[in-house]
């Protein structure tokens, strides 16, 4: 695992010191070695920081030159089948068991999109074409591993972070209001925006070719087909053989996974995710599994006797630690650092902790996310349809008078009736949803509507995913989490968490050759009985009694609720002095004062909203834009 960086300019050369700058704000990301690389003539320079996972030795050193001389790249990531791959490219000199020369193998042989199809992994890439004079950035099929790209000037600049977007000298960090208003909808700012308006994200599965002529951004991988094809295509499989089935895949992407030449772990929870990966984990290994978890004292958020027990009954070799307010106030000034734009998931907090503690044992953890966006296991699933089968039994004439007269509603009156008042005028809003992606947006929403961001003429269109030919509700809502949740919250929270301490963090449900069955699984095969996952459950229940883990899904949230009225109630009233946030510019100060004094007067439940608040505050006096 590793940053990259680069610049890229048909006009002028890249300067080394630069490159240097850039490479070093990813330090965090690969301690173990640096380089550098430029082409004066070409306008091109490459740069990488490496955490030594495969090949520890120089020989895995980056960027790295192709044998035929006509390929450079820097790269972060794991392709983990590439010691198969070998095997079908005899010709090459190999010097190294480096999965960097396999990419350069594969490459020089197949052709860039050719060669990618062919991996198994989790990369981002810059990749420089010498004889084409190209530059191609790469983002893995999920989006596990980021890249980001920005507008120069002159040229172009990229990184694995935006902290090295921004040590280069020339790039506007001026602030997208638009995207700003996308963060306080989502919790976060999902690709392809960034928070400044002259960067993006690369997309899950895009690519991006960069030369003399411009910019072209190419799909080279397509989740939305690939689900809405299974949707209309499903597999027609009994429960035994899908669970033969999924078992054989998991199995073999966990295996996969545990490839490395440095110790190696696992996060459990407990719950059903975790609790698969690391069965198979112990299956395929000859000693117990690392596994960690930490734990709260508070109750309501502690799952780390669940984690314990199911470690004890697969006989992993489990460390666990239980977290204090203290310990997590210590740590959410780092949070902006690390997030290197506005992010409000609060199970970043203990995710980090997570890493950190992890780091000291081992030096790559698996990990189960994409459990409940493959096989329909979110609550909200639940009652997202049945909130829209309520709706449309209301006949439309009525729906159309409902809607009417709470628009004709003051939103102040509803303001007098507290949270009671909002929830009136959220179940308003959501009769009048003339379509079910629409709906689920709306409910997954934080704020509502564009009404914190000052100066914004409107927010920017955000995709809302096609629904499949067949209609089903439960698949849409799987591959709009696939596309937009799943990467920018789920997999940058693990991914700028581990980063932080320089852990490797993979996660083997997102193999894409898993992706691809989940894709054709029919509705029964992952919701029966009023529970999701099904299919899952029964392939852990072969290794982990079921009393073990069925219990009332509870998340990896923690008791922020407790802790702002109490230990970080100073550094709240700090971040939302009123006057500070009237001299920034960026929010409506006087609806901030109002949703606290409710907040702490008990009238209405701000918690999400007043912890996006409080994350864009410490993201700008961290950031200074």
């Amino acid at each position: 695992m590793c940053g990259i960086i680069g610049l890229y300019s048909s006009v002028q050369s890249p300067d080394e010191s630069t490159l240097r700058v850039m490479t070093d704000a990813l330090a965090h990301r690969g301690p173990d070695d640096s380089g550098v690389w430029v082409d004066p003539e070409a306008g091109i320079g490459l740069g990488h920081r490496r955490l030594s996972i495969l090949d520890l030795s120089p020989l895995g050193h980056q960027p790295m030159h192709s044998a035929c001389g006509r390929y450079v790249i820097a790269y972060n990531g794991e392709v983990y089948n590439h010691m198969a791959l070998r095997r079908e490219l005899p010709e090459y000199p190999f010097r190294s068991t480096s999965d960097t020369e396999t990419i350069l193998a594969a490459v020089s042989a197949w052709g860039l999109e050719s060669a990618l199809k062919r991996f198994v992994g989790m990369f981002a890439m810059a990749l420089w074409d010498r004889r084409d004079r190209k530059l191609f950035l790469v983002r893995d099929r999920m989006g596990i591993k980021p890249l980001y790209y920005g507008r120069l000037d002159k040229g172009w600049v990229f990184g694995s972070e935006l902290k090295a977007l921004r040590a280069c000298p020339g790039f506007s960090s001026t602030i997208d209001r638009g995207a700003l208003s996308l963060y306080f909808r989502h919790n976060f700012v999902p690709a392809p925006f960034s928070i400044y308006e002259d960067a993006w994200k690369l997309e899950p599965g895009q690519l991006v070719i960069i030369g003399d002529t411009g910019l072209k951004l190419v799909r080279w991988w397509d989740t939305g087909s690939l689900w809405r094809k299974g949707s209309a295509e499903p597999l027609e499989m009994g429960d035994h053989e899908a669970t033969e089935r999924l078992e054989e895949l998991l199995s073999d992407a966990v295996s996969l996974r545990m490839l490395s030449d440095v110790p190696l772990g696992a996060f459990l929870s407990g719950g059903i995710d975790s609790s698969t990966v690391v069965a198979l984990m112990q299956r395929a290994s000859d000693r117990p599994v690392r596994t960690y978890s930490i734990g709260f004292h508070e109750k309501g958020y502690n799952e780390a006797g669940h984690a314990k027990a199911v470690a004890r009954h697969l006989g992993t070799d489990h460390t666990e630690l239980y977290v204090t307010p203290r310990d997590m106030l210590d740590v959410i000034p780092a949070m902006p650092r690390f997030w290197d734009e506005p992010f409000a998931d609060s199970s970043q907090i203990p995710t980090y902790i997570l890493s950190r503690m992890t780091r000291e044992h081992v030096t790559v953890s698996l990990s189960g996310d994409g459990g409940d966006e493959l096989f329909s296991g979110y609550d909200r699933y639940f009652w997202t349809t049945g909130v829209w089968n309520a709706v449309h039994r209301i006949p439309a004439p009525v729906r159309k008078v409902l809607v009417a007269a709470g628009r004709a509603v003051p939103n102040r009156l509803f303001d007098l009736l507290g949270s009671k008042g909002q929830k009136v005028r959220w179940r308003l809003d959501a009769v009048g949803m003339e379509d079910f992606p629409s709906l689920y947006r709306y409910f997954t929403s934080m704020f509502k509507r564009n009404e914190i961001v000052l100066g914004l003429e409107r927010e920017p269109d955000h995709f809302l995913a096609e629904l499949p030919p067949t209609g089903d509700h439960w698949s849409w809502m799987s591959l709009y989490d696939l596309l937009c949740y799943l990467p920018d919250d789920i997999l940058t929270k693990v991914d700028r968490a581990s980063m932080a301490v320089s852990l490797e963090a993979r996660v083997p449900l997102l193999d894409h050759r898993v992706v691809e069955f989940a894709a054709r699984l029919p509705h029964a095969l992952k919701v029966r009985g009023g529970k999701g996952k099904w299919l899952l459950r029964q392939v852990l229940y072969r290794h982990v009694p079921r009393e073990l883990v069925e219990r009332p899904k509870m998340g990896f949230g923690v008791p922020i609720e407790q802790w702002l009225h109490g230990e970080l109630r100073q550094w709240c009233d700090d971040l939302l002095d009123p006057a500070v946030i009237r001299r920034q510019g960026y929010l409506d100060a006087g609806l901030v004062e109002r949703m606290w004094r409710e907040y702490l007067a008990g009238e209405q439940n701000w918690k999400s909203s007043l912890w996006e608040v409080l994350m864009f505050q410490a993201w700008l006096a961290e950031w200074k834009p």
